[in-house]
């Protein structure tokens, strides 16, 4: 794969009603998207109106969401065409890795490249350089999946431009994407508001380690009340599942980008996470086997019952 050069980050506006329409028939009526050049830091915009297969009059509900009329699409390029100057301005697939915010976007370039039978390499190989951004941000920061107005506001960042205007919601997906891989510390404490503290106030700074590893060791102490040694298996999908949550809910502080996190509680994770791989293993050995009831092994707990002590 060649050297990466640049980032792109893309959006569509598609064809819609207040009725809900079939996702195939949601035709791109424009795209927008900004490239960021990782020499130079130069951003570059993309901006151009689709005239769709389906010439009947845009919805109400379409134009006042989209702010695009029937005069803008009516003139413009077909996708095929739109999408051969987008390629002309990305300037070189290979060396480019391809973001939007939610897998919609990259499905519609799909749905409408099949459409239109454009050719299936240059979309797999867009489609092998394609990160689903805010599935990123979610899993690591946020939790529930945000707007993109949402996640700015976490970074106390204000949307620039219009919304629903595709370049605008490119470039502020990107502008997410530079705050989450530049401002670590800041990025980790939404993780922690997100995640773990949720409804309750933050600690300050230097606080943090003690307040997780409180938090961390009631949570084990909760779980290890309906923990028994031997386990119906009917509930022993409950117990995997219960983990599992545990762990989603504190694995991202392995990460340690900010460095806010010691070394005893990183340990302490680590274990749990270990546990939750045990688990599933013992699980499943368990299931395939047919057993009424799973049986866990002193050795297999003890290391995480030392965390309560």
């Amino acid at each position: 794969m060649a050297e990466l050069k640049q980032l792109v980050f893309f959006d569509f506006e598609m064809l819609c009603n207040q009725k809900g329409m079939l996702f195939e028939d949601m035709e791109a009526i424009r795209l927008g998207a900004v490239k960021y050049e990782l020499e130079t830091g130069k951003v570059t915009g993309f901006d151009q109106y689709i005239r769709p297969q389906e010439q009947s009059p845009l919805s109400a509900f379409c134009k006042e969401l989209t702010g695009i009329k029937d005069s803008d699409i009516r003139g413009a390029d077909d996708f095929p065409e739109v999408f051969k100057e987008f390629l002309y301005w990305v300037g070189g697939v290979k060396k480019t890795r391809f973001f939007s915010w939610s897998t919609s976007d990259l499905l519609r370039l799909k749905a409408d490249a099949i459409r239109h039978q454009l050719h299936e390499a240059t979309i797999e190989k867009i489609t092998k350089r394609y990160v689903d951004f805010q599935a990123i941000f979610t899993k690591r920061a946020a939790r529930k999946s945000p707007s993109v107005e949402k996640a700015l506001s976490f970074y106390g960042l204000e949307f620039i431009g219009e919304p629903h205007h595709p370049m605008y919601d490119a470039y502020n997906t990107f502008r997410i994407y530079q705050a989450f891989e530049e401002q670590f510390v800041k990025t980790d404490l939404i993780m922690l508001q997100q995640f773990v503290f949720q409804e309750s106030e933050l600690p300050s700074i230097d606080m943090i380690d003690q307040e997780l590893k409180k938090i961390l060791q009631k949570d084990l102490l909760e779980f290890f009340v309906e923990l028994n040694d031997a386990i119906r298996m009917k509930d022993a999908w409950k117990l995997v599942k219960k983990t599992r949550k545990l762990v989603e809910k504190y694995e991202n502080i392995l990460l340690n980008r900010s460095g806010l996190f010691d070394a005893d509680l990183i340990s302490n994770i680590r274990e749990l996470i270990d546990f939750y791989h045990e688990l599933q293993f013992t699980y499943e050995e368990h299931r395939s086997f047919t057993s009424k009831i799973m049986i866990l092994h002193e050795q297999m707990v003890e290391p995480l019952q030392k965390i309560c002590v």
